[in-house]
């Protein structure tokens, strides 16, 4: 069973105790840039609701909620100007997989070129 920290900084975030760079916001879903932007384009799209990471988001969201977050991936994308260069979406899960803030979320990146660093 996953527990959610609802003091995670995107829990923060969410209810307002820390200020975004908003770039999206749906019904579901909130975007803002990354405050430490690992290329020209780098933004952070979260889940409004509480979910651990992606296998908690998919096991236990609303469809609603889910269609929502992938349909929001494209409206970014394309807000942002990466939609026809080209992007990565990425998210980690775990510790073994670098997930740092224990919400799930997802980076767009782009705006130059994206290499795959698998170290």
């Amino acid at each position: 069973m996953k527990t959610y920290d609802n003091q995670n900084i995107f829990a923060k975030i969410l209810r307002g105790e820390i200020p975004c760079d908003k770039v999206f916001e749906s019904e579901f879903t909130l975007a803002f840039k990354d405050i430490n932007p690992a290329k020209k384009v780098h933004i952070v799209v979260i889940p409004k609701g509480s979910y651990v990471d992606v296998n908690h988001f998919t096991e236990k969201a609303t469809d609603k909620e889910i269609v929502d977050f992938f349909k929001s991936l494209n409206l970014i994308s394309n807000q942002v100007g990466v939609a026809d260069s080209g992007y990565r979406a990425i998210t980690n899960l775990g510790k073994d997989g670098g997930q740092e803030v224990p919400h799930f979320h997802m980076h767009i990146l782009g705006g130059e070129h994206v290499t795959l660093d698998i170290s």
